[in-house]
């Protein structure tokens, strides 16, 4: 008993270090953010503001069009949220529910185009988008994205883990292969579906170097090429970036908590079964 309170403690210890490591820049970017003037340049620094203040919000709203911007963001982040989740869905439940020829080597294929670095792609992706006139739209940023092998392996994972005798007793009953898919597949796939759901929205609302590439008018921009804003040749406007940086965190901890225990069982159940 000892030694296994002694080890409880000791991983409640860890724990803590790491929850402190990951929380503390996230607090002191909240901190900063309300204090005024050259604070956050003070010497010694301090963690606590001396008079907390909520002007550097009222600035960077006063200054900057960000209703706009935030509109902006929101329709790129749910649109490509949402179409992604479908692209995928459908590619991983489709690899991993049905045999066909050549399955393997397409996922593979499909797979492999993770090691790519996302510099390689830019070029050929830019062209194509500008071919279909999509430059400088917001569906320039949306559609591009849409299926990510990431997302496709997940799904797949996680439907291996399903048992098929459920799609042969629904199709004993009389089931159609689309009544299999939205009556009891997307059901079961619930969990794997919220992961989706975060992961893309996340990577989209915090997209820079895509939009950077695509949008050129300003009453285009996201929040983050709007963030970019505050930093000058010369100089950065901290309190105004400190500020609109807590801003921009705030849809991304509402996803998260809305889907958190959904999250946290699709990454459990999306394993490594083969």
């Amino acid at each position: 008993m000892p030694k296994q309170r002694l080890a409880n403690t000791m991983y409640l210890l860890l724990s803590i270090l790491i929850c402190a490591v990951f929380v503390f820049p996230i607090l002191w970017i909240l901190l900063a953010s309300l204090k005024g003037g050259n604070e956050i340049f003070a010497w010694p620094p301090t963690f606590l503001p001396r008079h907390f203040t909520l002007d550097n919000y009222a600035d960077a709203f006063r200054r900057m069009n960000f209703v706009l911007y935030f509109k902006n963001s929101g329709i790129v982040a749910i649109l490509s949220t949402a179409l992604a989740m479908v692209i995928n869905f459908m590619a991983g439940y489709g690899f991993a529910k049905y045999d066909f020829k050549g399955r393997n080597a397409i996922f593979l294929f499909f797979i492999s185009t993770i090691m790519l670095p996302l510099e390689v792609l830019m070029i050929p992706i830019f062209q194509t988008v500008k071919w279909f006139g999509l430059y400088n739209t917001l569906a320039g940023i949306i559609i591009p994205p849409a299926a990510t092998p990431t997302g496709v392996f997940l799904v797949r994972q996680f439907f291996l883990s399903v048992p098929d005798e459920l799609m042969e007793a629904a199709r004993i009953d009389g089931a159609s292969e689309w009544a299999i898919l939205t009556r009891i597949m997307m059901p079961i796939g619930k969990p794997i579906l919220s992961v989706l759901a975060i992961f893309n929205f996340m990577w989209r609302w915090n997209d820079y170097m895509w939009p950077l590439i695509v949008i050129r008018s300003s009453n285009k921009y996201t929040v983050q090429l709007a963030l970019k804003t505050f930093s000058g040749e010369y100089t950065v406007d901290w309190n105004g970036l400190l500020a609109m940086s807590v801003v921009t965190m705030i849809p991304m901890l509402i996803i998260f908590l809305i889907f958190q225990k959904q999250f946290i069982q699709g990454i459990a159940t999306s394993g490594l079964k083969e």
